[in-house]
C-alpha cells in the first residue's frame, strides 16, 4: 500500500508549488523547516486523495509519516485523524500512542495544527492530561506546539484551564511559532469567554512576547488594542 500511495501521491506532484512551499515554509539553513522537501501538493488534493486511501493501516501510516517529503508526512497525519474519528476505543489509544511515539516527524506548524487537537484532544477530553505538560516542557517546539495546540479541542468545549496553565508556562518561550500559538489559543477563549481572556492578560499581557499579545488581542477594538499594547490597560 506504500509504494501505491507513493506513486499516486508522486503523480500529483507539481515543482512550482512545490518551490512555493520551500518558501512559505522557512526552509532555509538555521530556520524551523530547515532540510523539509515538498512534493507540491496542496493541501485539499490531499485530503481527497485521504479518503481514496481511508484503509490504509496504521503500519504503512507510520511508514508514510517517518517521509522526509512534507506531503507524505501531512497525508499520514491525515489518515491518523481520520481513523481515530472511527476507531473504537482501542484503536484509537492505539492512534493515540502511535502519533505521540512519532512527533519527531510531526515537525511543521501545519502537520502540528492539523492533527493535535483531533487525536491528542480528544484523545484526553476524559483522562489525566499530565502528557501535555510533559511535551510542554520539551526542548522539541514541534512537541510544545503540539501541547498548546491539542487544548483547542477542551476550548471548543468551554474547558479553559489547561490552556491558560500551559500558556503560563510558555510565556517565555523563545519561538515565534510557539508565541502565535498561545496567542491564538488566548484568543479562541477569548471567543468563548471575553471575561477569562482579558483576565489572563491583565496579569500576563507585559510580560507577553508582542506576537503573542498580537494574536491574543486581534479581534479587540482598536483603542483597546493600543491600550494593550503600550501597556495602558
Amino acid at each position: 500500500m506504500v509504494k501505491e500511495i507513493r506513486k499516486n501521491l508522486r503523480s500529483l506532484a507539481n515543482p512550482e508549488t512545490a518551490e512555493h512551499s520551500q518558501r512559505f515554509f522557512i526552509t532555509g539553513e538555521g530556520v524551523y523547516g530547515e532540510g523539509d522537501n515538498f512534493l507540491g501538493i496542496r493541501v485539499p488534493v490531499l485530503i481527497q486523495q485521504a479518503k481514496t486511501f481511508q484503509d490504509t493501516t496504521l503500519d504503512d501510516i507510520q511508514q508514510l509519516l517517518t517521509s522526509s517529503f512534507h506531503e507524505e508526512r501531512l497525508f499520514a497525519l491525515l489518515l491518523l485523524v481520520h481513523k481515530f474519528s472511527k476507531g473504537n476505543e482501542e484503536e484509537k489509544s492505539a492512534i493515540y500512542h502511535l502519533y505521540l511515539n512519532n512527533t519527531q516527524y510531526i515537525n511543521n506548524w501545519d502537520l502540528v495544527d492539523s492533527s493535535a487537537n483531533h487525536i491528542v484532544g480528544i484523545f484526553l477530553e476524559d483522562k489525566d492530561r499530565q502528557v501535555l505538560y510533559q511535551l510542554v516542557q520539551s526542548d522539541s517546539l514541534w512537541e510544545r506546539r503540539i501541547a498548546i495546540m491539542s487544548t483547542l479541542h477542551f476550548i471548543r468545549n468551554f474547558q479553559f484551564d489547561d490552556t491558560l496553565n500551559l500558556a503560563k508556562q510558555l510565556i517565555n518561550d523563545p519561538e515565534d511559532l510557539i508565541h502565535k500559538a498561545v496567542g491564538w489559543m488566548l484568543r479562541e477563549i477569548g471567543k468563548r469567554d471575553i471575561t477569562v481572556e482579558k483576565a489572563f492578560l491583565r496579569s500576563h499581557y507585559k510580560q507577553m512576547p508582542r506576537t503573542m499579545l498580537r494574536y491574543a488581542i486581534e479581534k479587540f477594538p482598536k483603542q483597546e488594542r493600543q491600550q494593550y499594547l503600550h501597556g495602558t490597560v
